[in-house]
């Protein structure tokens, strides 16, 4: 007999940090859902997080003080993993034993990006996952764009119908740095920015090349290609402002982890057509703020997509003063001048759509488009990128010797 769907999906976040409260923002347009829980290290924060649900009009949301009470609540069905990269495969241990041990009725997660740190923690997630029978949910904001899907869409459909298969797709993603001191600390957040951000760039081009309702696994990679630099963040004044700003665990001048990174990606469809992926991602750039490009070339057609350029712009004089935030652009970097404005951020950015499709898909008992499979399948690209620009050579697929590989910076005492 088949399961009927849940009226209301009610979900519990585990983290609340800046990437929680931007999931927060998209779920106002989410229909189906409440947050009915949060559990994190600081009462603080948890209470913030659940005053901001209910200001929302989310839900009623308990704060927990331990992570077990969250997972075992009466009020929780899936649990939204926001929490650093460090933490999260053991948050997922602690779902895997509460659902085993029925202690638990929570029967779907979702994680933030990337899925783990290393190829090891990854696939131990998927396996913890499908252990305890959970639906999961890959959560990459990238491939829920609203540029992407439209984007996609009317290429594939009008364009690709016709002439033939994109063959090139190019993503670009650059601010001026992360928030929390994690970010930066290779140990923690398993490398620099091609960790964290470079999942986003390869895995919103695979999907670009990824032909509508084709299995995930339709392009195989064949070769890797990575270099990693640091072009800003180790210059001595910039190394001391992040110890400043951070304290003494982030040391720019003895432990630092890359600031840029490229990475090209060679692929082959079904019909053995060879596919490419070029990506640059940097926590070095200084501009209005976060910025994305996306290119999606073919026969006869292409695809451009630039975040920054948006049609609502807003110039401020000299003469107009205010504190540093970043309430016109995520990472904004003025206070003055003529600055792009991104009037819906968490919709532009794919993070309403998102979790509209996590939410529907677990309450329907459905697979989603995004898995923990896909993360596992982006964390392979990404230290396979590390491992080529550590040998200074392009790296072959299959490349067994990625399973127990780690990156020089997030190796202990490296």
């Amino acid at each position: 007999m088949t399961e009927l769907p849940r009226q209301t999906l009610r979900v519990g976040f585990v983290g609340t940090g800046f990437i929680a409260h931007f999931h927060l923002k998209s779920m106002i347009g989410v229909r189906n859902v409440e947050v009915t829980g949060v559990y994190s290290r600081s009462a603080e924060n948890r209470a913030r997080l659940a005053k901001e649900v209910e200001m929302l009009g989310l839900g009623k949301c308990r704060t927990h003080e331990s992570l077990d009470s969250l997972l075992c609540a009466e009020d929780i069905d899936a649990i939204w993993i926001l929490s650093p990269n460090y933490t999260r495969l053991d948050v997922m241990r602690a779902l895997h034993a509460a659902v085993t041990a029925e202690r638990s009725k929570v029967f779907a997660v979702a994680c933030e990006k990337p899925l783990a740190r290393t190829v090891a923690e990854a696939r131990e997630m998927l396996r913890l996952a499908e252990d305890a029978g959970l639906n999961h949910g890959y959560l990459e904001n990238q491939v829920f764009c609203t540029p992407v899907l439209r984007g996609k869409e009317i290429i594939w459909r009008r364009a690709a119908s016709t002439t033939g298969r994109p063959y090139l797709a190019r993503a670009a993603e650059e601010h001026s740095g992360p928030h929390e001191p994690w970010f930066w600390q290779g140990d923690k957040q398993g490398g620099g920015v091609l960790s964290d951000m470079m999942c986003h760039s390869v895995e919103v081009a695979r999907h670009l090349l990824t032909a509508p309702g084709a299995p995930r696994g339709s392009l195989k990679v064949k070769a890797v290609n990575g270099t990693v630099a640091n072009l800003k963040w180790t210059r001595p004044n910039y190394a001391d402002q992040l110890r400043e700003r951070f304290g003494k665990d982030v040391d720019y001048r003895n432990r630092p982890s890359e600031d840029f990174a490229r990475a090209t990606v060679t692929l082959e469809d079904e019909d053995g057509n060879e596919l490419m992926i070029e990506a640059t991602t940097s926590w070095a750039y200084v501009g209005a703020g976060l910025r994305i490009q996306l290119e999606l070339l073919g026969p006869e057609y292409a695809l451009e997509y630039n975040s920054l350029g948006t049609g609502l712009k807003i110039f401020m004089s000299r003469a107009v003063s205010g504190s540093e935030g970043e309430d016109l652009v995520e990472k904004q970097n003025a206070e003055q001048g003529l600055m792009p404005v991104l009037e819906d951020e968490a919709g532009v950015y794919g993070y309403t759509d998102e979790n509209r499709h996590m939410v529907e898909c677990f309450r329907k008992r459905q697979k989603p488009i995004e898995t923990f499979e896909d993360g596992l399948a982006v964390v392979e690209i990404l230290m396979g990128l590390y491992r080529s620009a550590e040998i200074g050579a392009t790296l072959k697929f299959p490349a067994p010797e990625l399973e127990d590989y780690v990156p020089i910076v997030a190796r202990t005492g490296a």
